[in-house]
C-alpha cells in the first residue's frame, strides 16, 4: 500500500525534519521554536510555523516525553461536586492545559473524606504526573489540605492557603477577599449605613475569604458588623436566611457569597413583600449564566475563573520546564463588579418620632452592564 501523501507532497505523517526543509532552518531551530525558546528571531519563528502549518505538523508529545523523562501530564484533585464555582475552575483548568500541551488526569475527593487530599496525591504521583493541582475548596479537619511533605514534583494550590512544606509549590488565584469588598463597598457608596452579609459554609476557603472582604470594607468604612447568616451555597438555604432577615427593618443592603443564595433571598424578601432593590439591594457572588435573568436581574461580581486557571497553569509549566529558575511575576486576577438591577440608592429612613427622611442619595458609579448571557454579550 502506497503511503498517503501529506500536505506539500510529503509522504505519511510530517516530520521536524519536513518542517526544517521547507522552512529552510535547521532541525534544531525547529526545535527550539516548539519548545518556545529564546534566541529565535520573530521572522524565523513565524516561517517555522507556517511551514508546520502548511504540513500539518503536529508536535510529537510522545517522542518529547521519552526524551526528556517526563509525561506531559498535570494531574488535578478537585472537590467532586456540580457547584458551580470548583466545576468551573476544572472547565478553566482543562482549558489551560490543552494550550500548553499537557494533558490531565483528574482525581475526585469526597466532602467530609479527612485523608482525600493526600490519598488523591499520591494517586496521581503513581501515575508519574509531572505537577500537580490542588483545587481543593474545604478544609478537612485532619490534614487541613496539606501537600504530603515527600511530593517531589511541583504543585500548584488555587484559591486556597498553601499549607503545605513540599518543594516547588506555586499559588494562584487567591483574591476573592477582594472580590468580596468590591461587592460591600458597592452598597456603602449608595448609602446604605451597613451592610448584612449571607455567608457560605465556613469550612470552605472561599467562604472564609468573602466573610473576611465583607468585613474588611465595613471596618474601613467605620460601619457597624451586622451578625451574619450562614447558608451552604444552595437557593434553599437563602430563602431560609431571606425569611430570617426579610423581619428585620433594619436591613437594606446584603451581599450574598454566591448567586444562587441570593436568588433564594430575593425570593424571600419578595414574599415578605420587600422590594428588590427599593427596599433591600443585594449583591450575589459568582455570575452564573442565570444570574442575568432572575427578576430583578442581580448585581454580582464575576469570578475570574479562566484567568485564574491560565495564571496558575503558566506559573506550573514554567516550574515543571525550567526547575530551579525563577518564577515569573504572578498577575493578579481582575476585579469585575457586574451592575444589574437588585441594587439602588438606600431608602428612605423613619426617624423615631415618625417623619420620614430621605437617605443620602449619590449618583450610581456605573451604568448598568448589559445581562451576561444574553443575546447583547454573548455569541
Amino acid at each position: 500500500m502506497t503511503p498517503s501523501a501529506g500536505r506539500a507532497g510529503v509522504s505519511g505523517a510530517p516530520r521536524s525534519v519536513d518542517v526544517a526543509r521547507l522552512a529552510g532552518v535547521s532541525q534544531k531551530t525547529v526545535s527550539r521554536v516548539f519548545n518556545d525558546e529564546a534566541y529565535v528571531s520573530a521572522e524565523v519563528r513565524k516561517r517555522v510555523l507556517d511551514a508546520a502549518d502548511e504540513l500539518g505538523y503536529r508536535l510529537n508529545h510522545a517522542a518529547r516525553a521519552l526524551a526528556s523523562g517526563r509525561t506531559r501530564s498535570i494531574g488535578v484533585v478537585t472537590l467532586g461536586t456540580a457547584l458551580y464555582g470548583p466545576a468551573s475552575l476544572l472547565i478553566g483548568i482543562e482549558r489551560a492545559a490543552r494550550v500548553t500541551g499537557y494533558a490531565l488526569r483528574v482525581v475526585n475527593t469526597l466532602e467530609g473524606d479527612p485523608g482525600g487530599v493526600g490519598g488523591a496525591i499520591d494517586s496521581l504521583l503513581e501515575q508519574g504526573v509531572d505537577g500537580i493541582v490542588i483545587s481543593e475548596p474545604i478544609d478537612e479537619e485532619a490534614d487541613g489540605g496539606a501537600v504530603p511533605t515527600d511530593v517531589r514534583v511541583p504543585v500548584l494550590v488555587l484559591g486556597a492557603p498553601v499549607a503545605t512544606t513540599a518543594p516547588g509549590t506555586v499559588a494562584a488565584g487567591v483574591g476573592a477577599d477582594l472580590l468580596a469588598r468590591a461587592a460591600t463597598e458597592h452598597l456603602l457608596d449608595l448609602g446604605h449605613r451597613t451592610v448584612h452579609h449571607l455567608a457560605g459554609p465556613q469550612r470552605w476557603y472561599a467562604a472564609r475569604d468573602r466573610l473576611r472582604g465583607w468585613r474588611e470594607a465595613l471596618e474601613s468604612r467605620g460601619r457597624d458588623e451586622p451578625s451574619l447568616v450562614e447558608g451552604d451555597w444552595s437557593a434553599a438555604s437563602g430563602y431560609a436566611a431571606g425569611r430570617v432577615l426579610a423581619a428585620d427593618p433594619d436591613v437594606t443592603a446584603v451581599f450574598a457569597a454566591n448567586d444562587d443564595m441570593a436568588i433564594g433571598l430575593m425570593r424571600a424578601l419578595a414574599e415578605a413583600g420587600r422590594t428588590v432593590p427599593d427596599d433591600v439591594s443585594v449583591v450575589g457572588f459568582d455570575d452564573i449564566p442565570v444570574a442575568a435573568f432572575v427578576s430583578p436581574p442581580l448585581t454580582t461580581v464575576r469570578q475570574p475563573f479562566d484567568a485564574v486557571a491560565q495564571e496558575g497553569l503558566r506559573l506550573l509549566v514554567h516550574a515543571i520546564e525550567k526547575p530551579g529558575a525563577d518564577l515569573p511575576p504572578a498577575n493578579d486576577p481582575p476585579v469585575e463588579l457586574v451592575l444589574r438591577a437588585s441594587t439602588a440608592p438606600a431608602p428612605a429612613r423613619t426617624d423615631p418620632g415618625g417623619a420620614r427622611r430621605s437617605a443620602t442619595r449619590p449618583r450610581r458609579a456605573a451604568k448598568a452592564t448589559p445581562p451576561s448571557g444574553g443575546p447583547s454579550d454573548r455569541s
